[in-house]
C-alpha cells in the first residue's frame, strides 16, 4: 500500500471511530489489503455501485412479532455508515426477503438475492432449519452468511461451514446461563412445553442438559404445533404433574400466547413458576406488562450501560421512535460487524471478509468480550438472565439477575464437532 493510500485509510478510520463497534482497523487492514482488493474497491466506488446486503427473515410467520426488528436494527447501522460516506467509498443498501419460516421459500429467496439482486452478503433468519439451508446456499454460491436469530447448535457444530457466522448465542450458551437462575427462583421439579420444530427441540435438548446439571428433575413434557394460539390444554397437563416451574421452549407469537395462558390460569398463585431459554422486549411488548412473568435468558437489554449500547439505543429511538429490542440489537450489531470486516479487508471479496472476521474481537455493545471464534465462527458474548415483572421497570420489562460471560458457557474445542 502506498504512503498516500495508507494515510487516507487512517484518516478515514479516525473519522468513523466511535460511530459503531470498531476494532484496530488500521493495523488489521494493513495486513489484509492487497493491490487486487484495492482495485476491486476502487472499481466499485468508481461505478457508484452500492454494497448490497440481503436480509432474510420470517416476516410472515409466528416469528414475525420480532423479525421486523432485525431489519430495523440493521437499517440503523446502515444509516450510520452511509451518513459518513459509506464503506470503501460506497454506499450500503439492504434488500429484504421473507423466508416465511419455510426452508424451500428461504432457499428460493436466497438464490434470488444472490443471482438476481446480486447481493454481496447475506444475513438474518430465525428458524434453525431455514438457517442451515441458507448456509448451504451461501457456501455453494461463495457468499458470507451472518446468522442473526437462529440458535440451533448445528450451525456452529455438525452443520457449520466456512461461509457462515453465528451472531446469536447458541442454545447451549443460553441454557447454561439461565438454568441456574430458574432452579434458584423456583426449585428443581420441571415440566416442559416445547414447540414441535427444530428450534423447539434444540431448546429442549439444551435446557434439559442444563437443568439436570443443576440437579433438576424433568417430570415430563408436552409438544405443541408451531403457531399454536390456545395453550390451555398444555398448561393443564403441565399443572397435573405438580411442577415447581414450567419451562417454555417456545418463541415469537407461540411464547406470547403461552404466557397469556399462564397469566389467565393464574398458575403463579399456585406457586408454579415459568421461564425458559429466550425472551426479551420483543416478547414483553405484545404481551403487555400485566402478562409478563418468569425467568429468562436475554440476548441484550436496554439497561446495558455501555457507550456503544447507548449510541445504538439513541439511533433506534431517533429512527423508529421506540426503545430497541434484542432483535434490533442482533440486526444492528451483525450488520456493523459485516461492514467493519469489509473495511478491514479493504474489499467485499468473500474470502477476505471471512478472514477479517475470524478471531476478531469487537465491541458487542455488552460489558464483556465479544469475538468470533476462528474454529467454528460462533460469536462468543455475554448472556444476560432477567426476571420479568408485571409492571414497568425502568427501561424494559426485566430485572437483570446476572450477566454471564460467553467464555463460561460457550464450551471449548473439545466439546465441538465443527469441521470448517
Amino acid at each position: 500500500m502506498s504512503e498516500i493510500s495508507r494515510r487516507r485509510f487512517l484518516q478515514a478510520s479516525v473519522l468513523t471511530a466511535g460511530a459503531v463497534a470498531l476494532g484496530d482497523l488500521a493495523k488489521e487492514a494493513l495486513g489484509l489489503v492487497g493491490d487486487r482488493s484495492l482495485a476491486h474497491a476502487a472499481d466499485g466506488a468508481k461505478t457508484g455501485e452500492p454494497i448490497k446486503v440481503g436480509i432474510l427473515d420470517p416476516l410472515s410467520s409466528p416469528y414475525k412479532t420480532s423479525s421486523i426488528h432485525d431489519v430495523h436494527g440493521a437499517t440503523v447501522a446502515l444509516d450510520l455508515y452511509n451518513k459518513r460516506g459509506g464503506v470503501l467509498g460506497r454506499q450500503v443498501s439492504i434488500i429484504e426477503a421473507d423466508d416465511a419460516s419455510n426452508v424451500q421459500t428461504a432457499i428460493k429467496a436466497a438464490n434470488k438475492l444472490i443471482k438476481e439482486d446480486r447481493v454481496d452478503f447475506l444475513m438474518g433468519t430465525f428458524n434453525g432449519e431455514v438457517a442451515l439451508a441458507v448456509a448451504e446456499v451461501a457456501k455453494k454460491e461463495n457468499k458470507l452468511f451472518m446468522v442473526t436469530g437462529a440458535h440451533v447448535m448445528e450451525l456452529s457444530g455438525s452443520g457449520c461451514n466456512s461461509h457462515t457466522f453465528v451472531f446469536m448465542p447458541n442454545a447451549r450458551m443460553m441454557a447454561q446461563a439461565v438454568a441456574p437462575a430458574i432452579v434458584k427462583a423456583y426449585g428443581t421439579r420441571c415440566y416442559t412445553i416445547t414447540a414441535n420444530t427444530v428450534d423447539g427441540r434444540s431448546s429442549l435438548e439444551a435446557m434439559t442438559e442444563a437443568l439436570r446439571g443443576q440437579g433438576a428433575e424433568i417430570l415430563g413434557g408436552t409438544t405443541t404445533p408451531f403457531g399454536t394460539t390456545d395453550f390451555a390444554a398444555a398448561f393443564t397437563e403441565a399443572k397435573a404433574a405438580k411442577p415447581n416451574v414450567i419451562v417454555l421452549n417456545l418463541y415469537g407469537w407461540d411464547l406470547v400466547n403461552a404466557l397469556k395462558t399462564y397469566a389467565k390460569m393464574e398458575l403463579a398463585k399456585e406457586k408454579i413458576g415459568v421461564g425458559g431459554m429466550i425472551a426479551g422486549e420483543q416478547i414483553g411488548r405484545p404481551l403487555g406488562y400485566a402478562n409478563n412473568a418468569g425467568v429468562w435468558g436475554l440476548i441484550w437489554d436496554p439497561k446495558i450501560n455501555t457507550e456503544g449500547s447507548k449510541r445504538f439505543i439513541q439511533g433506534v429511538i431517533d429512527k423508529y421512535n421506540h426503545t430497541p429490542t434484542s432483535r434490533c440489537y442482533l440486526g444492528y450489531a451483525a450488520m456493523s460487524q459485516i461492514l467493519e470486516a469489509v473495511r478491514r479487508a479493504g474489499t467485499t471479496d468473500t474470502a477476505s471478509v471471512i478472514k477479517a472476521l475470524e478471531g476478531h474481537e469487537f465491541d458487542g455493545l455488552k460489558e464483556g468480550r465479544s469475538y468470533f471464534r476462528a474454529w467454528d465462527h460462533q460469536h462468543v458474548q455475554d448472556v444476560l438472565v432477567g426476571k420479568a415483572y408485571g409492571k414497568e421497570l425502568g427501561l424494559g420489562h426485566y430485572e437483570i439477575l446476572a450477566t454471564v460471560p460467553g467464555d463460561a458457557v460457550a464450551g471449548g474445542l473439545d466439546q465441538n464437532v465443527c469441521k470448517l
